[in-house]
């Protein structure tokens, strides 16, 4: 067997965006890349160029990462065209990004019937796409098209794939379950035979889950030998989804005693980010999800309680804390201390952890996500409460009311038009009299905005710089139709590049905005040291 580090490539930006009913924007992909980055996987895929308006946007100015190196996929070459004169392979490698990845066939059947050629034709496909990406970019990836398939039917022909893009100077050949239906014997038996001809430094997996079992092929290819893995957070994908890392990434690390570039730091942030991306996709985390889920080790009454609170390891496979999650007793609730500590440390408070406003603090989070807030992804809004509770964050101004006005008519010549209007009374330090706005907007969120601005600009000068990046509303109480719940999640950016996150939540949409703005305004004048105005 080969060394013990396994390599991760996350697929998320582009496998994950093709799961039905999620709809990636570039805002979106640059967020979900640095989540990944933070949690630390080697590889992060940021799509397809020239696929997609949202891929170039995205390639074309590429988040500045500091651990994840991002990659580019795209196709080998097409039959009857010099790689250098082909114009797909050449918008792939004519991105700032210096990893890419390559897919082609090495199914014979596939070859014959969908390409349509000779199957020494395929290879050299593949062997001179490969060999041209090497010359500009810094690594090659070769993904090996419905590999299992292909070694099943024809063992020699798909080995003969992999040799041409090793030979063209790949540093990786990735064997691909691309329909999924493999099992987990399969999958160890192919991937050793393969390690006995390219090492296993050199071989990737990458899994589907239309049989339930990527989870299971991605683990028996790395017992094989594979030394890379590539999955999506949460097991995002077509069909039945991809090979989930949230499941993989723990089990090589604390049950196969793999080492990864995520660490044990980056570990204790699975959770984080599994949730982070649910939110993102206003999508309610599940539950039972292995490892993450807010049941995954939660105990109900009983026997259970008894053992566990005498010996965790009775019930409970790994210590929850190592993937950032949490041990949830349902009758007597203790859990979350630990969690508090973690993101406190993460947003640099000193905090001693006997310090009694920690128990009010927890309460108030429970009592919170009870109503619908989630703090998993809109950390800025965790930070100003826990500031809060601890007494550190300044009344920069209080909202006495406001007042949103649409109106839906038409012009004299015959064009509808929508019209938005807003008006705000602010009060400054927690004085009683106010100062009034009014100001028009591209719909009510924007025209309360506006409001805000005018009577703050003046007194915070350097809120100019504060830009709304982007705007999310989920329906927490789809019973109520009309009447819902809804939280509202806003992402916030600034000169520096900084992004934060704020949540509000309430059964009016206007008001739940109000809420998420006011905590990017109070996080953008905190994070910049202003005192209150007076």
């Amino acid at each position: 067997m080969s060394g013990t580090r396994v390599h991760i490539y996350d697929t998320t930006l582009r496998d994950g965006a093709q799961t039905s009913g999620v709809d990636f924007g570039p805002a979106d992909k640059k967020a979900i890349a640095r989540d990944l980055d933070r949690l630390g996987v080697d590889y992060v895929e940021g799509g397809w160029p020239g696929a997609n308006p949202t891929d170039d946007a995205f390639f074309q100015d590429l988040p500045r990462l500091q651990r994840s190196r991002i990659a580019a996929f795209g196709m080998t070459r097409r039959a009857g065209r010099s790689a250098e004169n082909d114009p797909g392979l050449n918008a792939l490698l004519n991105t700032d990004a210096r990893v890419v990845c390559m897919v082609g066939k090495t199914w014979d059947y596939h070859v014959d019937v969908a390409l349509g050629i000779e199957r020494a034709e395929n290879i050299a496909m593949i062997r001179d796409s490969v060999a041209h990406a090497v010359s500009r970019v810094d690594e090659v990836l070769f993904d090996a098209e419905h590999f299992f398939d292909g070694y099943k039917a024809n063992p020699e022909f798909a080995m003969d794939c992999l040799k041409a893009a090793i030979d063209g100077g790949a540093r990786w050949v990735v064997l691909c379950d691309t329909n999924g239906g493999a099992l987990p014997f399969e999958v160890e038996e192919i991937v050793a035979k393969v390690c006995e001809i390219v090492p296993g430094e050199r071989v990737g997996i990458h899994c589907h889950d239309d049989t339930g079992n990527a989870v299971a092929n991605s683990l028996s290819a790395v017992k094989a030998g594979a030394r890379m893995v590539q999955g999506t957070i949460n097991g995002l994908g077509e069909r039945c989804g991809n090979a989930n890392l949230v499941s993989i990434i723990p089990t090589l690390m604390l049950k196969m005693g793999f080492d990864t570039s995520v660490g044990e730091a980056g570990l204790k942030k699975l959770t984080h980010v599994s949730n982070a991306l649910d939110e993102r996709l206003n999508r309610a985390p599940d539950r039972h999800r292995p490892y993450v889920g807010e049941s995954a080790f939660a105990h109900k009454g009983g026997l259970h309680v008894s053992a566990v609170e005498k010996d965790p390891r009775c019930y409970e496979h790994i210590p929850p804390e190592s993937v950032g999650n949490h041990r949830h007793i349902v009758v007597s609730d203790q859990s979350g201390r630990s969690n508090l500590l973690a993101r406190f440390r993460e947003i640099g408070l000193d905090v001693d952890p006997k310090d009694p406003r920690i128990a009010e603090l927890l309460e108030t989070v429970k009592i919170n996500e009870m109503a619908g807030y989630a703090y998993d992804g809109a950390e800025a809004s965790f930070e100003l409460l826990a500031r809060r509770v601890l007494g550190e964050v300044p009344n920069y101004f209080q909202c006495l009311s406001f007042r949103v006005i649409d109106e839906r008519r038409w012009n004299a010549m015959g064009e509808r038009v929508t019209f938005s209007e807003a008006t705000v009374k602010l009060a400054l330090s927690g004085g009683e009299t106010g100062e009034m706005a009014v100001a028009e907007g591209n719909g009510p969120v924007n025209a309360l905005d506006a409001a805000l601005r005018k009577v703050l600009l003046p007194l915070y000068p350097n809120l100019v710089s504060l830009r709304l990046m982007d705007y999310k509303v989920r329906i927490l109480t789809p019973g109520a139709a009309t009447a819902a719940v809804t939280r509202v999640m806003i992402q916030s950016t600034d000169e520096s590049g900084h992004i934060w996150a704020t949540v509000g939540v309430s059964a009016n949409v206007i008001d739940a905005s109000y809420n998420a703005l006011r905590d990017s305004i109070f996080f953008k004048l905190l994070r910049d040291g202003v005192a209150p105005a007076r």
